[in-house]
């Protein structure tokens, strides 16, 4: 995702080579970004002289940060006093809670620098990860969630949402960091433990044989990042165990009316299901 925003401030914000800095642990990632012409310089965060990155970001008017949850607030701590004065920074993270939090005591410690931190969630991730993947997100016309802290100042949130836009995505929700977490537990998580399990219980390496379109759209996303996922599952574990929840009682009725071989009802459910799934789609 970190290179996908990269290529997207590139290409579609006019951010030149040079105004464009990178940090990672990869040194491999940020040479190839280099020599892609993507940025400017690269910093090695896990190098043993990691100064560089304090360098880089007080040099930076934006910050995006593309880590998981725990990373990001590693970072925060580590670097709080490197940001650059009056920079905007925000991140990408899937669970939003801990961010909004980590944002506010932040912002808290460098008030009198008026450095703002807009928490944020882009809907455009891709099943494959790693910087030769980057190419995978599609920003285009795809969802933008910002879980602004009361701290943030109106035209940082302008600034913010205009580059967005300008990369891509179509809509942006502005929602607590409470409400982004109950309904992302259902639209991303949920999704992402069904598509495991679907895995998980078939064996038979050529089933994919059999497939028609619909076992490659549900099991697309199986192909995860296990460590990050289990990380978002683990930190949103509440409401997401409350959708699974709420996942097994559909399946069970389902799964009654099967075996009771009770074919109207079953037709009858399946066709509300698919009232609700074209309203829905009307409402995007």
């Amino acid at each position: 995702m970190g290179g996908a925003i990269a290529k997207a401030l590139r290409t579609q914000c006019g951010v030149t080579q040079k105004r464009l800095f990178a940090c990672d642990q990869d040194n491999d990632t940020l040479n190839a970004a280099q020599q892609a012409g993507l940025i400017c310089k690269g910093f090695d965060v896990s190098h043993a002289d990691a100064r560089g990155v304090g360098e880089m970001l007080a040099l930076c008017d934006i910050v995006f940060l593309c880590l998981n949850p725990s990373s990001i607030l590693r970072f925060l701590e580590q670097w709080k006093d490197s940001f650059k004065n009056n920079c905007v920074v925000t991140d990408i993270a899937g669970t939003k809670a801990s961010i909004a939090a980590a944002a506010e005591k932040f912002c808290e410690y460098r008030k009198n620098d008026n450095i703002d931190f807009i928490p944020g969630h882009p809907m455009a991730g891709a099943e494959k990860s790693g910087f030769n993947n980057s190419s995978l997100c599609n920003f285009n016309e795809k969802n933008y969630i910002l879980t602004p802290i009361s701290r943030n100042e109106p035209n940082n949130l302008e600034f913010l949402k205009s580059i967005i836009y300008k990369m891509g995505f179509s809509r942006i929700t502005e929602v607590t960091p409470v409400e982004h977490d109950r309904k992302i537990a259902f639209t991303s998580q949920l999704c992402h433990v069904i598509a495991a399990a679907l895995i998980d219980c078939e064996s038979d390496l050529e089933i994919t044989r059999f497939g028609g379109g619909s076992f490659e759209d549900l099991t697309r996303i199986a192909m995860l990042n296990a460590p990050m996922w289990t990380e978002l599952f683990m930190e949103n574990r509440s409401a997401l165990l409350d959708r699974v929840e709420q996942f097994e009682k559909s399946l069970d009725d389902l799964k009654t009316l099967i075996n009771s071989d009770n074919a109207k009802e079953l037709e009858k459910r399946l066709s509300l299901v698919r009232e609700r799934r074209v309203e829905m789609s009307r409402k995007d």
